[in-house]
């Protein structure tokens, strides 16, 4: 009897730590978008990725960034509609870090992007986040990958799919 009372309260006791638990989500936390590095910087000591600056991104965009630590699934995403650095006179800071948002890849028509968690999170992403292709389409990406694996496997790594948890872009709202 001794041994179920022991097994039961342990069981109950791991529950109830368990069932506490906060499954939290990082899309929509803000990221620095990063690159692989060039062979001349990773001579001069740099890391296989660096940071982006805002001069290496279009502002018309979507920008899809793999390796970004600060995300859990190291996918930092900007899209056209997400604000970039600005310098005091106003206009886009060329040498800030760029930044984005982390993402996940996600299956077409789901609703697993959302935002669950909004403190940090950019105020109008929220509300337009979706999933939907930021990469080349699905075809495309397949005969890249059938005709060179190995370039595919630097360009994209693991990623098999164009669809990601992105902010919907002002007129194509509901996709």
């Amino acid at each position: 009897m001794k041994k179920f009372v022991r097994s039961a309260l342990i069981l109950t006791s791991t529950a109830l730590f368990l069932g506490g638990c906060k499954v939290s989500s990082e899309i929509g936390k803000p990221c620095n978008l990063v690159r692989k590095a060039t062979p001349e910087e990773l001579a001069q000591g740099s890391d296989k990725t660096v940071d982006m600056l805002e001069k290496e991104v279009t502002s018309t965009q979507d920008v899809v960034s793999f390796g970004a630590v600060e995300c859990e699934d190291l996918i930092c995403i900007r899209d056209s509609a997400y604000p970039r650095e600005l310098g005091p006179d106003g206009n886009v800071n060329e040498n800030a870090i760029a930044r984005g948002y982390c993402s996940k890849p996600c299956v077409e028509g789901s609703n697993a992007c959302e935002v669950k968690d909004t403190s940090d999170v950019e105020p109008n992403l929220p509300g337009r986040m979706a999933c939907r292709p930021l990469l080349l389409d699905q075809d495309t990406l397949d005969a890249i990958r059938s005709a060179d694996e190995a370039f595919y496997r630097r360009i994209f790594g693991e990623n098999n799919s164009p669809y990601f948890c992105a902010g919907a872009l002002p007129g194509s709202q509901g996709g």
